[in-house]
């Protein structure tokens, strides 16, 4: 089923972090990007955690909360992306390091993308309407709708 897919894809996310954990390890900490990974990091989960709670519960509103944290989640993976180029250009010997942090980061947004899919399933389930790629307007439309 669809949301088996997106755990599986939250899973070889989670191996691409594990990976670049190791080579910041044998390469040296990177001096910037750890605050920000941590805090995407943990809005990601919690939206994991969310989004699997509201499949369970089929619950539309629950769903919606999900897909509306992943604009902030999008927001500020692109904001800490800007400041992370930003630092790499003001100091190219971090190029490396600050780069493995940037693929932890875009590994993170993707867990956030994938709880989303999972909760857009949940429209589904419930109302039989497919909500993908309807932008958050839409969805909080139709979830009006239907209550």
């Amino acid at each position: 089923t669809k949301p088996v897919r997106d755990l599986e894809r939250v899973g070889d996310e989670a191996k691409k972090i594990a990976k670049a954990a190791r080579r910041l390890c044998e390469e040296g900490p990177s001096p910037r990007g750890y605050h920000e990974l941590r805090h995407i990091g943990a809005s990601a989960i919690e939206m994991l955690h969310a989004a699997l709670d509201a499949l369970t519960r089929m619950d539309v509103e629950a769903a919606l909360a999900v897909v509306r944290r992943d604009r902030t989640v999008d927001q500020e993976y692109k904001a800490a992306t800007r400041e992370l180029v930003t630092y790499m250009m003001e100091d190219p010997r971090s190029i490396t390091r600050v780069i493995n942090v940037m693929w932890a980061l875009r590994a993170v947004e993707r867990i956030g993308d994938h709880a989303r899919n999972i909760a857009e399933y949940v429209f589904y389930l419930v109302k039989g309407q497919d909500r993908r790629h309807s932008g958050l307007e839409n969805i909080e439309s139709a979830v009006r709708s239907w209550s």
